[in-house]
């Protein structure tokens, strides 16, 4: 593997790891919002936007780090 390559797939999978705990922090959060007697919905209804959005990332981060082979 070459430098530049193996240099990509390290910052892929560091990106992923950020991406990863931020989502996991988005469902804590939102989880104590729900459970919250002042629930705020439009603040929730923005984490969650933000929580699918990270999600979405985590898969073609997932899919550039390990492709599909061909069969």
């Amino acid at each position: 593997m070459n430098d530049g390559l193996f240099e990509d797939v390290t910052n892929l999978r560091a990106r992923l790891e950020e991406l990863t705990v931020e989502h996991r922090d988005l469902d804590d959060a939102i989880s104590r919002l729900v459970d919250s007697p002042q629930e705020d919905e439009l603040l929730i209804r923005r984490l969650k936007k933000r929580k699918l959005m990270l999600k979405d990332r985590i898969a073609i981060i997932e899919r550039m780090l390990e492709p599909d082979e061909l069969a």
